[in-house]
């Protein structure tokens, strides 16, 4: 079922489209890091970033891993527990924590990264060689775009979670 420019059902959706690719091809890594691993998927993402970037500060932390300060707060106090991250202050700095893997966050990254992999690179046979340069293409001009989309609602209401109720309509 090809997309349309003017969709005429879900299924027609992009943002639909790809929510049940990921809720489909995620399962597995979602599996793979809550059974095996024991960590969540949050916190799978907050360690494959400290392994790419390296130490960083929560505020950091949050912007390269794409969650708000909340999240990331409470999945790294989930993963200092689980000794995967150690928060460490810069000597005559106290308002400053750096976040970095520990030997056993590493050691996990090590171990997972490449089953993540594994799964992401047999999803990609489903494609030609160019097709994967021109998709890689594609989704890069696709989140450029959604970012600049956001930029411009910025006065869209934040959604509030807690609340139960719709709001009133406006």
């Amino acid at each position: 079922m090809p997309m349309q420019a003017q969709p005429r059902t879900l299924d027609d959706l992009l943002l639909y489209r790809t929510s049940r690719l990921l809720s489909v091809a995620g399962s597995m890594v979602i599996r793979l890091c809550e059974g095996r691993f024991g960590i969540t998927r949050r916190e799978w993402r907050l360690i494959a970033t400290l392994a790419g970037h390296g130490a960083l500060g929560s505020s950091q932390l949050a912007e390269h891993a794409q969650l708000d300060r909340a999240r990331t707060s409470r999945a790294v106090s989930s993963l200092v527990e689980k000794e995967l991250v150690s928060r460490e202050q810069p000597a005559g700095d106290r308002r400053h924590v750096l976040l970095r893997l520990t030997a056993r966050g590493t050691k996990l990254h090590a171990e997972l990264y490449p089953l993540v992999c594994a799964i992401n690179t047999e999803l990609l046979g489903a494609l030609k060689t160019d097709e994967v340069a021109l998709l890689d293409d594609m989704l890069q001009r696709l989140h450029a775009r959604g970012e600049a989309m956001v930029a411009a609602a910025a006065d869209l209401p934040k959604a509030d979670r807690r609340r139960r109720e719709a709001p009133a309509a406006r």
